[in-house]
C-alpha cells in the first residue's frame, strides 16, 4: 500500500512540475501519466508498474498511438443499499474478470 501511494504521488509530481516543462507530447489517450494513475488506483502495484513501463516504452514515433485505456483484472461484487461515489467505470471485456477502466466525470 505504501509503494502504491508513493507511486501515485510520484506520478502526480511529474504531472504538475515536470511535464509542463516539455509540453504535451503523449501519443495516447489517456496520457501516459493519467494511464499510470488509473492503473495504480485500480490494480495491484506490480501489475500497474509493469503496464505503466510498457505503455511509456510504446509512447514514441514508432507506434501509432490513439486510444488505449487500461485493462485490469478485478472481481467485482455487487453493492446493495449503499450510495457510493463513482470514480471509475469498469467496462467488461470478453475475458472473465477483465475490465476496461474509464474515469468517471465527477464535476
Amino acid at each position: 500500500m505504501i509503494l502504491k501511494k508513493l507511486s501515485i504521488k510520484s506520478v502526480e509530481f511529474y504531472r504538475y512540475f515536470i511535464s509542463p516543462l516539455f509540453g504535451q507530447k503523449c501519443r495516447y489517450y489517456p496520457t501516459c501519466s493519467e494511464y499510470a494513475l488509473w492503473e495504480y488506483k485500480n490494480d495491484n502495484f506490480f501489475s500497474a508498474t509493469v503496464k505503466t513501463i510498457l505503455r511509456i516504452l510504446r509512447c514514441n514515433q514508432l507506434f501509432r498511438g490513439g486510444i488505449d485505456y487500461p485493462v485490469i483484472t478485478k472481481k467485482i461484487k455487487p453493492v446493495y443499499g449503499k450510495k457510493e461515489k463513482i470514480d471509475f467505470w469498469y467496462i467488461p471485456t470478453k475475458k472473465k474478470n477483465k475490465y476496461i477502466v474509464i474515469k468517471a466525470n465527477n464535476e
